[in-house]
């Protein structure tokens, strides 16, 4: 069985969020480094709103993590009170070697997954992922290149079809793997369009801040249209970035 990815989860504890419907079932097979944290106005000290707040945002920390170790995931959480949540997000990711971040929206039963593979770059994430998560499940996986104008359906077949052997030398069902091609529309809007068939998304993003995809456009494009999971795959090495973060 292929290993447990690491997933991380950022949840706003303080604000209400919380893990949705689903989601649980979903990361059955995952690690997750769940991410608790609150943005404190650059006017008051970091340690001043852990002083205030942290039991309370503890508290619902260890609720989530239980919620997510009963339906089969490891959990190791972080409470992180900062000024800069993107940042923070960015830099806990690459501490902990996370293959993706989650945006955890509702999701029902898992059975059809796509898998937005945008060339060979983030390959063996992607694999490592897909794989990790869905091989011992009865899911099916549809491989999803949105083409460009230089690319010829053979280039674009050869690269989906390697992803699906490596997919399938990772225990994942040969005959569950689907392979599907566009050639109109922005990547962003192609997913979208296709993605009412599907209960949740795996996707990378080309630049390497994974909260950049997060917290915009893109995410809006993807995550709140289509309703679901949207697992983000981190391309790359993060910058390395100055934080004032209170741990």
């Amino acid at each position: 069985m292929p290993d447990r990815p690491s997933i991380l989860i950022p949840v706003r504890v303080l604000e209400g969020e919380s893990i949705p419907e689903g989601v649980p079932e979903l990361l059955t097979n995952a690690h997750v480094v769940l991410l608790g944290y609150h943005v404190v106005p650059d006017q008051t000290a970091t340690d001043q709103a852990r002083y205030q707040f942290e039991d309370q945002a503890t508290r619902r920390l260890n609720d989530f993590t239980a919620i997510l170790e009963h339906a089969g995931a490891t959990v190791e959480s972080q409470l992180v009170f900062t000024h800069d949540g993107q940042t923070t997000i960015d830099r806990v990711t690459d501490e902990h070697d996370c293959l993706a971040v989650l945006i955890p929206n509702a999701t029902r039963p898992i059975e059809n997954v796509l898998v937005a593979v945008r060339g060979i770059v983030g390959v063996d994430r992607f694999v490592r992922l897909v794989s990790g998560l869905f091989a011992t499940l009865d899911v099916n996986i549809t491989l999803y290149h949105v083409a460009e104008e230089d690319e010829t359906d053979a280039d674009v077949e050869t690269l989906l079809d390697g992803v699906a052997t490596r997919l399938s030398d990772e225990g994942l069902s040969s005959d569950a793997i689907d392979i599907q091609i566009s050639r109109e529309g922005t990547p962003q809007e192609m997913i979208v369009d296709v993605s009412d068939s599907y209960d949740a998304i795996v996707m990378g993003e080309s630049d390497p801040s994974v909260s950049t995809f997060l917290f915009g456009m893109t995410a809006n494009q993807v995550a709140k249209q289509f309703l679901g999971p949207v697992f983000v795959i981190q391309h790359g090495e993060l910058d390395d970035a100055e934080e004032t973060d209170n741990e």
